[in-house]
């Protein structure tokens, strides 16, 4: 999959609000996806950080890009757990989105997602998520 379809996911299968967060496929593999979230003032939380919720969404929404590259395109899927765990305020930076499927399944698939403010090599979150494919 290259990163032009992995973008066309994005806009085909994913509700107006998680497009709004403008995110791009940076990087797709066979096992891995890296999406860029864009700082948005619109997204900061009192203080100025990014919130959380954007970045869960984030998390969320690449996990269904790595998910469809190593299938090989789009599958009815859906979200079954999501644990996130927060380390680091972002402010004004894009975070970059990094997931590694650590098992695809027939039914399911896990990932461990690693956030990262852009040029930053300190961890802001870290997530996983367990799916399970619909088809």
């Amino acid at each position: 999959m290259t990163s032009e379809e992995a973008e066309a996911i994005l806009q085909e299968y994913f509700a107006p609000w998680i497009r709004q967060l403008g995110l791009r496929v940076e990087e797709v593999g066979e096992r891995h996806a890296i999406v860029r979230l864009p700082w948005s003032d619109d997204l900061a939380r009192e203080g100025g950080g990014l919130c959380g919720q954007a970045m869960m969404a984030a998390a969320d929404t690449a996990t269904v890009v790595a998910i469809s590259a190593a299938r090989g395109g789009f599958v009815p899927m859906t979200t079954v757990q999501q644990s996130t765990t927060f380390q680091r305020p972002v402010t004004g930076k894009d975070v970059l989105v990094d997931v590694r499927l650590t098992k695809l399944g027939r039914t399911l698939a896990f990932a461990d997602i690693t956030m990262r403010a852009d040029g930053g090599s300190d961890i802001t979150a870290q997530a996983t998520t367990v799916y399970a494919l619909l088809a």
